[in-house]
């Protein structure tokens, strides 16, 4: 389903045909709101197994949240994989001691770096991590 930019939110997050795409803490909606979702694409809600991930979202409400979850997530991600972190709007009413600041700021700070925002739905924004391209192997 196409938000309110029009481009569908698979697109907006960078989910092509063939990527390992795990989500943590999404809201229920978050399944059709993806929608088209590109051919082979491999989605679970958990980190079984020990395969890497193109493609990880955390929802997240609270800072410990994202501190106790950010290294394994990112240790998970394909050397080319974006890491999404996202919380809530300030306008959504929603309880987060979350901010853009402080989750741009968190992640830099473990040596990835920030590339892509978005605005995920009314509730929900996002910041992606990646792996700096002298990191990759």
């Amino acid at each position: 389903m196409a938000g309110y930019s029009g481009t569908p939110l698979a697109k907006k997050l960078g989910i092509r045909a063939g990527n390992r795409v795990c989500t943590l803490g999404a809201p229920a909606s978050l399944e059709a709101a993806l929608e088209p979702v590109p051919p082979d694409v491999t989605l679970q809600t958990s980190l079984r197994g020990r395969a890497a991930f193109d493609v990880v979202l955390l929802f997240a409400k609270r800072q410990a949240d994202v501190a106790s979850r950010f290294a394994a997530l990112r240790d998970r991600l394909t050397p080319a994989g974006g890491l999404w972190v996202c919380w809530p709007k300030k306008a959504s009413g929603v309880p987060t001691d979350l901010t853009d600041a402080w989750v741009r700021e968190y992640g830099l700070a473990t040596g990835l770096v920030d590339n892509k925002v978005c605005a995920v739905d009314e509730t929900w924004s996002a910041l992606r991590f990646v792996i700096r391209l002298r990191d990759r192997t």
